[in-house]
């Protein structure tokens, strides 16, 4: 398999598992902004020091970065929801439900793929356990399998999807969410 031909699968791939599109680009392409914690500080999802893979436990804004940095390419996808009106919170909740299945169901075609080491990052705090363990004062139950957000490695979501072809926002009364896959190739 060729390098584009793998683009060409891992997109597909996630447009099987209902991402409304989904692309491949260079990590070079990636927007990144350290001041993101500083919206991560201020805790408006109350995620902030709840949950091991958000700040300030998920690591060090530069740090962080400069893992991102360290990959080749980004497998971006996006999921799509309709709301029956801007104040739709259920509909809002609905939709990142929708979108954790995608997010699920694309970390683990993950393990199957040809990459050398990869990395899978999605929309809003880890949701994997329905109570992280930071919570409870445990260690992660999953490590292997926690996502941290595209927002925690300072991602510029928005500048992240013009990047990759997409709309950030798709429409009246609709919500979109984003998750990706960092990655190197292996052998194909």
């Amino acid at each position: 398999m060729k390098k584009e031909e793998l683009f060409i699968h891992l997109s597909e791939l996630a447009v099987s598992y209902g991402a409304y599109k989904a692309a491949v680009i260079p990590v070079s392409d990636v927007t990144t902004d350290p001041s993101f914690r500083t919206l991560c500080e201020k805790n408006v999802c109350g995620n902030y020091g709840k949950n091991w893979m958000c700040p300030p436990d998920a690591g060090d804004i530069e740090t962080l970065i400069k893992e991102l940095r360290s990959y080749g390419f980004i497998f971006v996808y996006q999921s799509v929801g309709t709301l029956e009106d801007s104040y739709d919170f259920e509909g809002m909740v609905e939709a990142m439900k929708a979108h954790a299945k995608l997010m699920a169901d694309v970390r683990e075609a993950m393990k199957d793929e040809p990459f050398a080491r990869y990395l899978n990052l999605g929309a809003g705090g880890c949701s994997i356990c329905e109570v992280c363990a930071k919570k409870t004062n445990e260690p992660c139950r999953h490590p292997d399998d926690a996502v941290a957000s595209l927002e925690t490695y300072g991602v510029n979501v928005s500048a992240l999807a013009k990047a990759a072809g997409m709309k950030y926002i798709n429409g009246q009364n609709t919500v979109t969410y984003f998750g990706a896959v960092l990655f190197d190739i292996g052998q194909i």
